[in-house]
């Protein structure tokens, strides 16, 4: 399309006699120049359906892992039957500070992506790493710090913090409700009535047991 506005910015040119229209026509054409100087220029066809097919069917998310921790690194094991036979550079990790992603590409007609983010503390980017094994993928996270990592992401810490808040009281009394309390919001409506009716129950044996019988 810019090929063809620069054809016709050039023919207006020649047939231009006056030296205000020339002068626009000149800038116009040197503003056409630089635009099609600076397209990215057009990947042969062959290497386009190459990186077409590469891309396999449809994309899979990944939500089972395994990981555990040595001083120097946190290591996550991702289980993916025959990865080890695609070529390395379909296996790509991408680190930053606090996240990394993993992209597997067409393995079995399928993509797979992994991605953490909030990473519990900051990592290191040059001595992080992926190593393919047979049916696996482990994916090395050097730590910036030498230390224990209690879980994986903040998210799984804050997550943690709150429910041991939330169990840990001094009030048995009170540690129960907040147990009930979060059966009730999580449970399905089979739960909630339950619940309801083990309530209802409750308060009733307290009220009774409250009224002095007469004798």
């Amino acid at each position: 399309q810019l090929q063809k506005d620069l054809e016709e910015v050039k023919a207006l040119l020649t047939n231009a006699t006056r030296k205000r229209v020339r002068d626009v026509l000149v800038a116009e054409k040197q503003k056409l120049e630089l635009e099609i100087k600076n397209q990215p220029s057009p990947k042969p066809k062959d290497v386009a359906e190459e990186e077409k097919s590469s891309l396999g069917g449809y994309t899979v998310k990944i939500n089972n892992y395994g990981w555990d921790q040595s001083d120097k690194f946190v290591k996550i094991y991702i289980s993916l039957s025959g990865v080890q036979k695609l070529p390395a550079e379909n296996v790509q990790v991408n680190f930053t500070e606090r996240s990394f992603d993993l992209l597997v590409k067409n393995l079995n007609g399928k993509n797979y992506t992994m991605t953490f983010n909030n990473l519990l503390k900051p990592i290191s980017l040059e001595g992080s790493s992926r190593k393919i094994k047979t049916d696996m993928i482990l994916v090395m996270c050097k730590k910036k710090r030498e230390e224990k990592w209690d879980c994986l992401t903040q998210v799984e810490k804050e997550s943690k913090e709150k429910e041991k808040a939330a169990y840990d009281t001094a009030d048995p009394s009170e540690g129960l409700m907040n147990i009930l309390k979060k059966m009730y919001e999580e449970g399905d409506d089979e739960m909630k009535r339950t619940i309801n009716k083990a309530w209802v129950e409750s308060r009733e044996k307290q009220y009774k047991g409250d009224i002095p019988m007469d004798i």
